[in-house]
């Protein structure tokens, strides 16, 4: 049995990557604050914030798995607000979440992938990591920092036969829509937050579901050679894609529109 090891698979799209892997009849290790072990997946509690919790959570896992084939990086929340009024401990929060997570669990599996001279990391990044969503800007931020630690670890790791890439979704309808900490400080001043955050939110509700990203996940993990970034979702692919050919400013002002 091929062996998964996943942060944030109790809900959303890594509960549904989790099901599909199993299914598929991979063992999987689920690394989150929430959880319950069941058939061939074991759930060790971890918080991803703290590099400790991270390091004996892959350590546990090391000890019962003879190996590890892929890693999927996944944990993520998501804040919302004006950049002019965001409280600094919402920011770092957000970052340590979604980016400390990260590199706190990049840190603690590389040690064994390099001992077994193989094994795929895969990051759940977003479109918002390359269209930039107003009021949205430290989600955004923190998925681009993982797209650009992503691309700079394959050149890093590749001498040892491990690939990287990032799973980029688009709106995909989970719990994470209502459990995003939404702040309207500065409504007064910036008067269509509350417009724009629920006409992004309306589009997550929306959107794809959990389990079409977890093909996108399946499939990145059996290619021999994947790319360094996938989006998920056809329409998104299009943004992509146009958000490359078209000049920026054009772009931008799209989005902006699109939110107004």
């Amino acid at each position: 049995m091929k062996t998964l090891l996943i942060t944030g698979g109790s809900s959303g799209i890594g509960k549904a990557t989790v099901e599909l892997f199993v299914a598929h009849g991979w063992f999987v290790y689920e690394l989150s604050r929430h959880g319950v072990s069941q058939e061939h997946v074991t759930h060790i509690d971890c918080d991803v914030t703290q590099a400790v919790s991270v390091h004996q959570a892959v350590a546990a896992v090391l000890a019962q798995a003879k190996q590890v084939d892929v890693v999927i990086s996944n944990a993520g929340f998501g804040i919302s607000g004006a950049i002019e009024f965001a409280r600094e401990e919402d920011v770092r929060k957000q970052m340590d979440v979604n980016f400390m997570g990260a590199v706190h669990l990049t840190q603690a599996v590389l040690p064994y992938l390099r001992a077994q001279a193989r094994g795929t990391i895969i990051y759940t990044s977003s479109v918002a990591a390359t269209l930039s969503v107003p009021y949205q800007a430290f989600y955004s931020a923190s998925k681009a920092a993982i797209n650009a630690m992503a691309l700079a670890l394959a050149n890093e790791v590749r001498p040892f036969g491990i690939h990287v890439s990032v799973l980029m979704p688009g709106d995909v309808s989970t719990g994470f829509t209502a459990a995003r900490a939404k702040s309207e400080d500065g409504a007064a001043v910036y008067t269509n937050i509350h417009h724009a955050v629920s006409a992004m939110e309306k589009d997550e509700l929306g959107g794809m579901s959990p389990r079409q990203m977890a093909q996108c996940f399946w499939r990145i993990a059996n290619k021999r050679n994947p790319a360094p970034q996938y989006v998920g979702g056809g329409i998104y692919k299009v943004l992509c894609f146009l958000d490359r050919l078209l000049p920026k400013r054009l772009v931008n002002w799209i989005e902006g529109q699109m939110y107004s």
